[in-house]
């Protein structure tokens, strides 16, 4: 969200003096509040959030998981999504008309989401089918925004996430000689190589310089990755793996395949943040795992499994700034302006974004 986005919305920010409410206080209200609502609210909590908000979410779970899970409890009116903006659109656009979808802090993004817009890939996509011509099908990360999901939508694309990548990647190489992956370089570059495609066959596409980088020959490329990240899995390392082995070599370790591939490629496992909850869950007592994604994530996880010796891959780790936006104040803030009749975060996406980007998440789920 850029700075003229915020001073726009400046006068629907939290009052101030929420922040003075003591944290028992702001439980109380918040939990007096979801019972006067019952079935009409619901809170779906993404795995990254804070514990202060996820203490009272009706299900956890990650992005797309949420939004399918919320478009199934048709009797709520109002679905407060305590996670990013991109999720938030998703929700809405899977959701009924008659249902309300807020996003207790408006700032809540995603830096990744952020690194592709509109512009950007309008400009990318006219070079890139000016040189390939009709042999490109894009793919879109479902970390990215509503009208990214809707272009991808409208040429035929789908949207992947890191549960099903390959599925997908397979059958767009099964329609088109070359892939445009966005917005996540590492996620593309890690499944298309697992998929057996050589580095030497993908080029990043650089949205500043409006630039393709490569290193083989243009003509054998099969995947073009936009030049996106994560700003938290991009901080774990090979530095990481390689100290964590040496102090003790019988450590497991395991990582979101939003890391790069030089850290996929030393870690014991990659996966999603389903595949690395459900190894954790399944794995002997006693054993000992490193884990390379969100820090409230991983300490969850160790919390939960006080039988196993688990870590942080990067000890020093901070939580994602943008993903921890919503705290207690500004959901207690939220459902009391729902309960006042002038909720405020409300999220809507326009009907023609909706309908492409639909077709493109209901492309991928009719893969999986």
């Amino acid at each position: 969200m850029s700075i003229l986005d915020l001073i726009k919305m400046e006068d629907k920010m939290m009052p101030a003096h929420y922040k003075t409410l003591t944290e028992k206080e702001m439980e109380e209200r918040v939990q007096s509040i979801k019972k006067r609502f019952g079935n009409r609210l619901i809170i779906p909590g993404h795995h990254y959030q804070k514990n202060e908000v996820i203490q009272f979410a009706d299900f956890t779970g990650d992005s797309l998981q949420l939004a399918q899970m919320a478009k199934k409890n048709t009797e709520a009116e109002y679905i407060v999504f305590c996670g990013v903006h991109f999720m938030a659109e998703t929700a809405d656009m899977l959701t009924s008309k008659q249902q309300t979808v807020v996003l207790p802090d408006m700032r809540a993004g995603c830096s990744m989401a952020d690194m592709a817009n509109m512009q950007q890939t309008e400009r990318c996509w006219e070079q890139l089918t000016d040189r390939f011509g009709d042999t490109i099908i894009p793919l879109t990360y479902v970390n990215s925004t509503a009208e990214i999901k809707a272009f991808v939508g409208m040429h035929g694309g789908a949207t992947v996430t890191s549960s099903n990548a390959k599925e997908v990647v397979k059958w767009a190489l099964s329609q088109k000689k070359r892939i445009l992956f966005l917005p996540d370089q590492h996620l593309g570059r890690n499944t298309a190589f697992d998929l057996g495609i050589p580095l030497t066959e993908m080029a990043v596409w650089d949205p500043i310089e409006d630039r393709l980088d490569y290193e083989g020959e243009a003509e054998r490329l099969q995947v073009i990755l936009w030049k996106g990240h994560c700003s938290v899995h991009e901080k774990f390392t090979t530095n990481h793996i390689e100290a964590t082995r040496k102090r003790d070599p019988e450590i497991k370790i395991i990582v979101h395949p939003e890391c790069t591939r030089e850290v996929v490629s030393l870690a014991d496992y990659s996966g999603s943040t389903k595949m690395i909850i459900d190894t954790i869950n399944q794995s002997e007592p006693g054993t000992k795992w490193s884990i390379g994604t969100e820090m409230n994530l991983v300490e969850r996880i160790i919390e939960s499994h006080p039988d196993k010796q688990i870590e942080s891959l990067n000890p020093y780790m901070c939580p994602c700034l943008t993903m921890n936006r919503i705290d207690l104040p500004h959901l207690l803030w939220s459902l009391e302006q729902i309960e006042k009749g002038e909720p405020v975060g409300v999220i809507k996406v326009p009907e023609e974004v909706t309908v492409h980007a639909l077709g493109a998440l209901d492309r991928m789920l009719s893969l999986t």
